[in-house]
């Protein structure tokens, strides 16, 4: 099973995350085989670490929580919350497989949240959307597929990590009629340096 994970860091944390990065690196080194992408988000800036995203695949819900949660700086309080939802990868391919490699171009992480059951507006959370990769983005996509409930079977929004010029470039990448808020950051490949 495959789960998108985005901690979000807490303000005032850079010293603890910096004093904690090799703890961070070795507690991801025991999932290397899992991860299907990883690496941190920055604020305005394109500096400032803002959060961490890891997508792996492991082999159940509690799994996937024992690995968000024992995280080190999870533990040690870096983080404000955590996004942890069942994903589906449609591109087939880890992030160290995208054609574009490490280097070239702006990264960012795209989250498309879809609308509150309810609200009237557009497709809901559930119904099928965003399900194929998008044609014109398909050589600039690092990873791409929908946040999906617990048990795998309602549709809750859209993950993409995605090479573009800025931001609001990277927000194209969804369809924004089908979704109440989307979320852009900047992002590079994690790991080891």
């Amino acid at each position: 099973m495959e789960f998108f994970c985005f901690h979000r860091d807490r303000a005032g944390t850079l010293d603890l995350r910096e004093e904690l990065v090799e703890a961070h690196w070795s507690y991801m080194d025991g999932y290397a085989k899992e991860l299907i992408a990883r690496g941190p988000t920055f604020a305005e800036d394109g500096e400032t670490p803002s959060g961490s995203v890891h997508i792996v695949d492991l082999p159940d819900a509690a799994a996937a929580r024992a690995f968000a949660f024992d995280e080190p700086d999870q533990q040690a309080g870096v983080f404000r919350d955590v996004l942890l939802r069942r994903w589906r990868n449609l591109l087939g391919r880890t992030m160290w497989e995208f054609p574009g490699g490490r280097g070239g171009g702006r990264r960012h992480l795209v989250l498309g949240l879809g609308p509150d059951l309810g609200s009237g507006a557009g497709s809901g959370p559930g119904d099928a959307v965003e399900l194929a990769v998008p044609a014109a983005w398909r050589d600039e996509l690092i990873a791409y597929g929908p946040l999906l409930s617990d048990d795998g079977t309602a549709w809750l929004g859209t993950a993409a990590l995605v090479r573009a010029p800025d931001g609001d470039a990277a927000r194209a990448v969804l369809d924004g009629e089908r979704y109440a808020e989307a979320e852009v950051r900047e992002w590079e490949f994690g790991g080891r340096r």
